[in-house]
């Protein structure tokens, strides 16, 4: 059963040490110093004074560090990730117990039995910013209604590589009586395939967060007979053929020097090979096969192989119909992330047929 799945959530936490106390009147470059060295902080007093020492420890961290690369911009990260997550503030009866912080709903619905525990500050700073988007929704604009991301479940906050799948979509000529959807996450790719007339969609995701969440979006709406949803890899429990198969996978390679991998962008050496292989199992004779991917591997230097181009010499599976293209938007002004390669950033579409 789908609503049997255990989601992934931030583990409580319940220090074996002291834990060093942080209000707007501590002294925040001894704080830091001691976050350097391992040591736990508490926030107390006010929810704000955790947006206070977050905000120090970046002009800190960019004193001390270049991000101007994208190596650069990832040890950043990695080392603002470590010292954060030694940042903790505490919950008791499904509520932080610091002042004017935030409601979040979460904590209820994952901790129903825990009581009195701490977890620590980026996970709250998330757990929150998800609460936000579950109840308000996201507007996606390819969507006639908003999606309603689960916590822990990938969504788009670019959308050009939605748009290129959406125009396709608007001149595909070839039967809608089902389509594969992998990697599903909120679900956006499938309700744009439904929107332009498909009947069946089956959607796999190796997240439990992204099968339970959507499961409890769609319940037992139109939405919930057309789509069925699988937590498995790649194709999952789904053995029929079918008309479409349709992958977004993430465009870049893992590299063994990051602290974690984040399955939504990162993929591994076999995933492209294995996938390959099943979806020639799975591909209709007449069906089409679509991948979303991107060129920002190769712009900004992690590897000169491109998998989609690496199977079209080499697979001897499948041949290539068509590859469309999209620029990306550039940077926002007040971002500095990501100006030095997005100019050359495009989205790419490639629709793949039997040989």
């Amino acid at each position: 059963m789908i609503t049997d799945i255990e989601v992934n959530k931030p583990v409580p936490i319940v220090p074996e040490k002291q834990l060093e106390l942080f209000n707007h009147t501590t002294d925040v470059m001894l704080t830091i110093k001691a976050l350097e060295a391992g040591k736990l902080v508490l926030i107390t007093e006010f929810y704000s004074n955790g947006l206070l020492l977050l905000k120090a420890l970046k002009i800190h961290l960019n004193k001390k560090m270049t991000c101007r690369s994208f190596k650069e911009q990832r040890e950043y990260r990695s080392e603002y990730r470590k010292l954060t997550n030694l940042i903790l503030i505490a919950i008791v009866d499904h509520k932080l117990i610091v002042k004017k912080a935030p409601f979040i709903g979460w904590l209820e619905k994952f901790y129903p039995y825990n009581n009195n525990f701490l977890l620590t500050f980026p996970q709250i700073q998330g757990l929150n910013s998800a609460w936000q988007w579950y109840q308000n929704g996201i507007s996606i604009p390819v969507l006639r209604n908003k999606v309603h991301p689960y916590y822990g479940t990938y969504f788009p906050t670019r959308f050009e590589h939605l748009e290129l799948f959406d125009n396709w979509l608007k001149r595909y000529q070839g039967p809608k009586k089902s389509a594969i959807d992998i990697g599903f996450g909120s679900g956006v790719l499938s309700f744009q395939m439904i929107k332009h007339g498909f009947q069946k969609i089956c959607g796999t995701d190796t997240n439990p967060n992204a099968v339970v969440g959507l499961t409890d979006f769609m319940k037992d709406t139109k939405l919930s007979r057309k789509i069925e949803l699988d937590f498995g890899d790649l194709f999952g429990k789904f053995r029929k053929q079918t008309e479409l198969i349709v992958f977004n996978p993430p465009w870049l390679p893992e590299s063994y020097d990051l602290d974690s991998m984040d399955k939504a962008i990162y993929y591994d050496k076999n995933l492209f090979s294995v996938f390959f292989a099943e979806a020639k199992q799975r591909l209709l004779p007449e069906g089409k096969l679509v991948l979303l991917f991107s060129n920002l591997a190769q712009i900004i230097n992690i590897t000169k192989e491109h998998p989609i181009e690496k199977e079209l010499s080499e697979g001897g599976r499948f041949q290539l119909e068509k590859c469309l293209k999209k620029k990306v938007k550039t940077a926002s002004e007040k971002t500095k992330r990501d100006q030095y390669w997005r100019s050359s950033e495009e989205v790419q579409l490639w629709v793949l047929t039997n040989k």
